[in-house]
C-alpha cells in the first residue's frame, strides 16, 4: 500500500484558491478513479474535484468552509503500491513550486508600499470564505486596515479574521495610510461611498440573506459600473430572413444532430463577423494600455434556475461553423443550468451577448463584464407592420423586428466605433442569406 496526496488542481487563469463546500465521501470510504470526491467554490464557479486514483480516503486535510490553495493537498488516499508509483512521480512533477505560486499570486497582492507585509489597501484580495465572514460580522474597511495578514504576501486568512473578532473592540482603528505617489505604478479610481441610511424593516417583511453567488454577482456589477463609463446605442433590426431560415432548418437539424437549433448561433455568428470588422472592440484596458485580444471568445449570459446569473464562454467562436456554435451553446447552457460547468468554462470571454428577449423584454441596457469593453443585449422578436421599399414603391408589410442595444466602455470605445459595430451586426442579421447551409 502507498500514500497518495490529493491536490487541489488548477482552476484556470487567475484562480489561486478555492473554498471547500462539502466532501462527497468520508474518511475510510473507498473511491474509484475519476470519482468526484469534493465540491469546491471559487469566485468564478462552483465545481467538483475528481480523484485521479482509486483507493481509500484515510485523511481529509481541508474541512468544509476552509480555503485551499492551488497545488495544496486536501486529502490523503491509500492506494495500491504498484499503481501509485507512476502517479507519485507525476504528482511530484506537477506540484507547483513555492516560487511559481508566489509569482502567479503577485498580481493579486495589491501592494502600495515597498514592504509587502505592511501593504494596506481598500482593494484587498479576500477569499470567498473571508469575504463572507467580513460581510456577516459587518467588518468595516477601516477595521480591515488594522488586520495584519499572515497569508502569502500579507493576505488576510480565516484565522486572522477570527483572531481579530476575538479582540474586537479592544483594537484602535488606524487612520488611513497615506501612500507616496512615487511608489504607485497605476493610479486607481477613488470610490466615493455615500453614508449608509439604515433601512427600516416593517412587520411582515422577509429578510433573505444573499447566497454566495449573489454576493459575487453584486460585487462584480458594482465594480464594473465603477470602472467603466457606460454608453449604450440602440437599433431596430428586421430579422424576418433569420426567422424564416430557422423555421426551415430546425426540424432537420434536430433529427440530424440531436440538438435544438435556437437563434443564438446566428446572433453569435453575426457578432463574430462584426468583431472581425472592428477588432478594437475585442480589447481590454490595463492602466494606460489597451490589450488587443487575438482570440474571439463570446460570453453567453445564462439565467440559472435559482435566479442567479452565470456567463459561460464559447472559446474561439470565430473558428466554429453554425452547427458547431449550436452544439457549443446548447452544451454550455445545459451544463450551466445543471451546475456542471468547469471553472475554465467561465473564463476568458472577450465580448458578451445577453439575450433579454428570452424573458419577453424588448430591450435592455446591460452592464459590461470586466475586463471586457462591450456587451450586446438582444430583445424579443416581435411581428410588427413595417415600411418596405420595393421597385413599385413603399409598402407596409408584417415583419419580424427586434431591438438590439450595445453598451460599451467610453474610455476606449467612442460612439463611432460602438455605433458602427452595432450597425454591422444589424446588417449581417437583416441581410441573412435564406440559403445558408448548416
Amino acid at each position: 500500500m502507498a500514500e497518495y496526496k490529493l491536490l487541489l488542481p488548477s482552476m484556470g487563469e487567475g484562480v489561486m484558491e478555492a473554498t471547500i463546500i462539502s466532501w462527497l465521501y468520508n474518511e475510510g470510504d473507498m473511491v474509484k478513479e475519476d470519482d468526484s470526491v469534493v465540491e469546491i467554490a471559487t469566485d468564478k464557479v462552483d465545481s467538483d474535484v475528481p480523484t485521479p486514483v482509486s483507493g481509500k480516503i484515510v485523511k481529509i486535510l481541508k474541512q468544509k468552509d476552509e480555503v485551499a490553495k492551488i497545488g495544496e493537498a486536501i486529502a490523503i488516499l491509500e492506494t495500491e503500491a504498484d499503481a501509485s508509483s507512476d502517479i507519485a512521480s507525476t504528482q511530484t512533477a506537477s506540484t507547483p513550486e513555492p516560487e511559481v505560486i508566489k509569482t502567479l499570486e503577485e498580481p493579486l497582492a495589491h501592494v502600495t508600499t515597498t514592504n509587502a507585509k505592511a501593504a494596506i489597501s481598500t482593494d484587498l484580495f479576500l477569499s470567498p470564505l473571508v469575504k463572507s465572514i467580513v460581510n456577516q460580522e459587518n467588518i468595516s474597511d477601516a477595521e480591515l486596515k488594522t488586520i495584519t495578514g499572515s497569508g502569502l504576501e500579507g493576505r488576510i486568512t480565516k484565522e486572522d479574521i477570527l483572531e481579530f473578532l476575538k479582540n474586537r473592540g479592544n483594537t484602535p482603528v488606524a487612520a488611513p495610510v497615506q501612500t507616496s505617489p512615487a511608489v504607485v505604478e497605476t493610479p486607481k479610481p477613488v470610490a466615493t461611498t455615500a453614508p449608509v441610511t439604515p433601512i427600516s424593516v416593517a412587520e411582515g417583511d422577509e429578510i433573505i440573506p444573499m447566497d454566495r453567488m449573489r454576493k459575487i454577482i453584486a460585487e462584480n456589477m458594482v465594480k464594473a459600473k465603477h470602472i467603466a463609463p457606460h454608453v449604450t446605442s440602440f437599433i431596430e433590426t428586421d430579422v424576418t430572413n433569420v426567422v424564416r431560415w430557422r423555421a426551415k432548418h430546425k426540424s432537420a437539424f434536430e433529427k440530424r444532430e440531436g440538438e435544438k437549433l435556437t437563434f443564438m448561433p446566428i446572433f453569435v455568428k453575426a457578432v463574430v463577423k462584426a468583431i472581425q470588422d472592428f477588432p478594437m472592440i475585442n480589447v481590454s484596458v490595463n492602466g494606460d494600455n489597451i490589450i488587443k485580444k487575438k482570440n474571439i471568445n463570446i460570453g453567453m449570459a445564462t439565467a440559472l434556475p435559482d435566479g442567479n446569473l452565470i456567463v459561460p464562454v464559447i472559446k474561439n467562436a470565430d473558428q466554429l461553423s453554425l452547427s458547431g456554435l449550436a452544439k457549443a451553446i446548447n452544451d454550455l447552457a445545459f451544463r450551466a443550468r445543471n451546475k456542471k460547468l468547469r471553472p475554465e468554462d467561465t473564463q476568458g470571454a472577450t465580448y458578451t451577448i445577453s439575450n433579454v428577449g428570452s424573458f419577453g423584454n424588448l430591450m435592455g441596457t446591460p452592464i459590461i463584464p470586466q475586463p471586457q469593453v462591450a456587451i450586446l443585449a438582444i430583445g424579443a422578436i416581435v411581428k410588427k407592420p413595417a415600411v418596405l421599399e420595393t421597385p413599385d414603391g413603399d409598402v407596409i408589410a408584417i415583419r419580424n423586428l427586434m431591438f438590439m442595444s450595445h453598451s460599451y466602455d467610453h474610455r476606449v470605445v467612442d460612439g463611432s466605433l460602438g455605433g458602427m459595430m452595432l450597425k454591422h451586426i444589424h446588417d449581417y442579421l437583416e441581410n441573412w442569406d435564406i440559403n445558408t447551409e448548416i
